[in-house]
């Protein structure tokens, strides 16, 4: 009897180890690509300490009216960032696809600088 409560923690170690190692995998993918715009990589337990899943926070780019080009570059990262993973996730995509209408704002202001205004509100 004893021998199958040992086979079954070794198989629950088993699970977490892999379980944990292809969150970090995903989480880091996206720390990576967003370098300075990235906080800490945090992985979400179950109540039986198994992982289930993580994020790592991403600054979203806030549109600069007066620095089109600043936006466009944060913007830029943070997409790249939100697809790194081999599998990025529905969030993530929808994380990029935010910064992508951010990105595309910025670049009609830096090229309509007269309009710069219209976003400011």
């Amino acid at each position: 009897m004893l021998g199958n409560v040992g086979s079954y923690l070794n198989f629950k170690k088993n699970i977490i180890a892999k379980s944990e190692a292809k969150i970090r995998q995903h989480e880091q993918a996206h720390k990576s690509a967003a370098g300075p715009l990235a906080g800490a990589i945090v992985i979400e337990r179950n109540s039986e300490g198994i992982p289930t899943g993580g994020h790592v926070e991403i600054k979203m780019p806030v549109l600069n009216p007066d620095n089109p080009e600043e936006t466009i570059g944060q913007a830029k990262t943070v997409i790249k960032s939100a697809l790194a993973p081999a599998d990025p996730s529905e969030q993530d995509i929808k994380v990029a696809n935010e910064a992508k209408k951010i990105l595309l704002t910025a670049q009609r202001i830096k090229l309509n600088p007269e309009h710069k205004l219209d976003y400011m509100a």
